[in-house]
């Protein structure tokens, strides 16, 4: 942005240049040649008035020897020519009015019109400054006078004044971009901080931390006000998601003494309920059950978006056989292999036992839908800095539109509604993983099942 801003205000000031420097450049170089159209002008007049007695004797010849040494001083060539327009006297050999443009001119001298200015000459044009003036005696043209003045000394003059008023040109515009860079920067500070403040607001609020505030110390009114109506805001969503977090922890805490009350009640009244009734108290008790999952995994949730600290290096390739010796009984008891296979993670950057919770929420969820006697793959690999973790089952799996909503909270598949679950695990997964800008990925294999890949910054 900074670019843009300093693009513009080079722009302008460019624009202001063209605009100022075009006219005043034309100016001068009409100014070189109006002074230079004067100088001819009074030579050519000159000559004019002093061929008046010699076109009367009918001897203009007698004027050649001044011509020639007006020549040879000033290096202008004159030329003396009849009424019939033929050369009578010059001053060179050389002298060539059959020229279109000088023959126009000739002949408007000879129907007694007084020499005018010609168009600008610029100074990539080589040619000369042609006037030519009747010679009169008592209001009757007599003959003409052309002078050929040669324009490289004006067009040097013209040159120089435009080389100084383009170096002038450059010096502003170089004073500009030094007076520019310092305003820009002032200009953009508060923008800079804003950006900055965005990408830590992200973070500050997953991870429960304060937000640190912007300052409006410095820059335009504007974005000063803009600085602080950004404070207020990130103060207010920080305040609002910090009120969410401690409600669903207040909450699971306040509802676990009465739930596990009535859990107790309900499983005393097991040889009290007989016929119909007992079939309702084992549902009853199931439910309750499922009531107490659903808290666990709300607390879970909840202290995975409260405060806590900042990733740490975790061993992953320790944390997965850990939990895979811990969950190896549950899984024997359906006949189910849980098969490691890749090779070694190393160190990955996550939340404190995250890789644990997040391979518990996986595991969970793989042996809730693979068949009695199958097998669940937990593969580990380290590529292009990342750690990634999947777990594939063998189970219904799900169908392709159902794979981007299976990461959203308390969602479950129509088809599995009569497996028990909350349909937070892979939310709670998903919440982990973006704690530490990592990804979560669901994919049906051709075989059949559900693989999910969890990546990892690699520590």
């Amino acid at each position: 942005m900074r670019s843009r801003l300093l693009g513009i205000v080079l722009t302008l000031v460019v624009l202001v240049l063209l605009g100022l420097g075009l006219p005043l450049g034309r100016g001068m170089a009409q100014a070189e040649q109006q002074e230079m159209f004067l100088d001819r002008l009074t030579d050519t007049t000159r000559f004019a008035s002093v061929a008046q007695r010699p076109f009367i004797d009918d001897q203009p010849e007698v004027l050649e020897p001044e011509l020639r040494r007006y020549y040879e001083l000033y290096g202008i060539r004159v030329a003396l020519l009849g009424r019939d327009g033929q050369v009578v006297a010059a001053s060179s050999d050389d002298v060539d009015v059959s020229a279109p443009e000088v023959s126009d001119l000739v002949h408007a001298a000879l129907a007694g019109r007084q020499p005018v200015a010609p168009e600008l000459v610029m100074p990539w044009e080589s040619t000369e400054l042609v006037l030519a003036e009747p010679v009169l005696e008592a209001g009757e043209v007599r003959g003409a006078v052309v002078t050929f003045s040669p324009t490289s000394k004006t067009r040097a003059e013209i040159l120089l004044w435009w080389s100084v008023l383009l170096g002038g040109s450059t010096l502003v515009l170089v004073l500009g971009v030094f007076v520019a860079l310092p305003l820009v920067r002032w200009t953009l500070r508060p923008v800079r901080r804003l950006d900055d403040a965005t990408g830590r607001l992200l973070a500050a609020v997953v991870s429960g931390q304060p937000v640190q505030p912007v300052g409006s110390s410095d820059g335009p009114p504007e974005l000063r006000q803009l600085s602080r109506s950004f404070d207020q805001m990130a103060a207010n969503v920080s305040d609002v998601l910090a009120a969410q977090r401690a409600f669903v922890a207040d909450a699971s805490h306040q509802l676990r003494n009465p739930l596990t009350a009535l859990k107790l009640r309900l499983s005393n009244l097991e040889d009290h309920v007989v016929g119909e009734g007992a079939a309702h108290q084992v549902a009853a008790l199931d439910e309750a059950n499922r009531l107490n999952r659903i808290l666990d995994e709300l607390l879970s949730m909840a202290r995975a978006g409260a405060q806590s600290v900042d990733p740490v290096p975790v061993d992953v390739d320790r944390a997965v056989a850990g939990r895979l010796s811990a969950w190896q009984p549950a899984a024997a008891a359906r006949e189910v292999h849980l098969v490691l296979d890749g090779e070694p993670g190393g160190r990955a950057l996550v939340p404190p036992r995250g890789v644990e919770t997040v391979l518990d929420a996986l595991l969970d969820n793989a042996l809730k839908f693979t068949s009695d006697g199958t097998l669940v793959r937990v593969d580990v690999r380290r590529r292009d800095g990342v750690v990634r973790l999947s777990v594939q089952d063998e189970g219904p799996g799900l169908a392709p539109d159902e794979l981007d909503r299976a990461t959203d909270r308390f969602w479950r598949s129509p088809a599995h509604q009569n497996v028990q679950g909350s349909g937070l695990g892979l939310a709670l997964v998903r919440q982990i993983v973006e704690r530490v800008d990592g990804s979560v990925r669901l994919e049906s294999p051709a075989g059949g099942g559900l693989t999910v890949t969890v990546e990892f910054p690699a520590a």
